[in-house]
């Protein structure tokens, strides 16, 4: 059965740091592109970060760049995205998410086929 889950999210302080981990079954890393995604109060999903699965290629929205990083750990079949230096503006439902594509993934949302249930991120001081 192919699921998604994330885990990791919380309240930080501006400036802080957090790592979302996204645990995933039915499926290997390898051979399918994992993104992250994160949906603010009354706005809509935007992509954060993605890792491409045939060559791990990574993918980072301008707002994130220099400060998140994604990486996988195939064998555990887990991927991660570590924050640093938070933002307000980054609170949100933080979601992960794969097209099952090896050489797919990329930052359109609609790509992706199948989506965990969201962990929630929230930068307050």
């Amino acid at each position: 059965q192919l699921q998604l889950v994330e885990s990791g999210g919380g309240l930080v302080q501006p400036g802080g740091s957090l790592t979302l981990s996204c645990v995933v079954s039915g499926f290997t890393l390898e051979y399918s592109a994992i993104g992250w995604f994160r949906q603010a109060p009354g706005k809509g999903r935007k992509a954060v970060s993605s890792i491409r699965g045939i060559d791990g290629i990574t993918y980072y929205a301008d707002s994130v760049k220099g400060r998140f990083t994604i990486s996988r750990d195939n064998a555990n079949y887990t991927v991660y995205l570590q924050m640093t230096n938070l933002k307000p503006s980054d609170t949100g439902l933080y979601y992960c998410a794969t097209d099952l594509d090896p050489v797919g993934g990329g930052m359109v949302i609609d790509e992706y086929d199948y989506w965990g249930q969201g962990t929630q991120v929230t930068v307050s001081s």
